[in-house]
């Protein structure tokens, strides 16, 4: 296993789409188009650049995409009637609402609305409730990005001491669920958390997913560890991870960002899409 540098996240996510898009073509000679449709409320910058990166993605493997855009004064209840509307098409796959909404305090019942059959962020209690028991059919997609990243070093995380630093429904809380159902010795970070160097020194793997910039340094680090930055925000315009790569790169393993986990999080996206489209039909996908 490689000890040092970065991980480049796009080679591993092209490895997972060429795969995706056979899995399609398969699909295709059944006659079942997957199709993905995304829910955009409002003109969050960010926001809309994800989803364009993720139209383009979906284009390139053959899966169909259908963007809907809401006012940012939308509310509730136009929001889940879109997303009943939505559902009533039959070739759906896929559906999600790109987080955040504009009015967060009714999220929980926006996500909720979407059928567990086709929510591939695997956001909805149902979905979050079977990644807890181990009985999902498909994983959230920034924390399978990152199972990716563990999978492709290749690193075997039963026993590993493991630090996931925030506990948000995107990355933290499903990755440490998953961690756990894994085997692996799982700590978990938060604001109130006491003595954090010292917990991130111990690890054999940190996974950051705070969306804070220069939250992970080098001295945080022990040599040979796997840092996997999944925390992204922007300061000036310009996308910045948890991470200081420049910190980490010499002594551990570290992912970049832009090119880390994001590519990865989209790949796994369109992979939980043509899932349930082969679940929907009741078909069995090649490896």
């Amino acid at each position: 296993m490689q000890k040092t540098g970065l991980i480049d996240g796009q080679a591993i996510a092209d490895k997972i789409l060429a795969r995706v898009k056979d899995q399609v073509d398969f699909l295709h000679t059944k006659n079942v188009q997957p199709k993905l449709a995304v829910i955009l409320v409002g003109d969050h910058a960010p926001s809309i650049r994800y989803v364009t990166r993720k139209e383009k993605a979906a284009a390139e493997v053959g899966i169909g995409f259908e963007l809907v855009r809401l006012p940012s004064d939308a509310d509730q209840t136009m929001i889940i009637k879109t997303i009943s509307d939505l559902q009533t098409d039959p070739n759906l796959s896929g559906l999600i609402v790109q987080l955040p909404l504009p009015e967060p305090l009714y999220t929980s019942e926006v996500l909720n609305a979407i059928e567990a059959a086709r929510d591939i962020d695997c956001l909805t209690d149902v979905n979050m409730g079977k990644l807890i028991m181990n009985t999902g059919w498909i994983t959230p997609p920034t924390a399978a990005a990152v199972f990716a990243i563990i999978k492709d070093q290749p690193i075997n995380v039963v026993g590993k001491n493991v630090v996931v630093i925030g506990l948000g429904a995107l990355v933290g809380k499903p990755l440490s669920v998953m961690l756990m159902n894994a085997r692996a010795s799982v700590t978990t970070i938060n604001s109130a958390t006491p003595d954090v160097q010292a917990k991130c020194l111990a690890a054999d793997i940190i996974v950051s997913g705070v969306g804070k910039a220069g939250l992970v340094r080098g001295d945080m680090v022990k040599p040979g560890a796997l840092v996997i930055d999944a925390g992204v925000s922007f300061v000036d315009g310009v996308m910045h991870g948890d991470a200081i790569v420049d910190e980490i790169v010499d002594h551990a393993l570290v992912t970049p960002t832009p090119g880390g986990v994001g590519p990865l999080t989209i790949a796994k996206l369109l992979e939980n899409t043509v899932r349930c489209a082969a679940r929907q039909h009741s078909l069995t996908l090649p490896e």
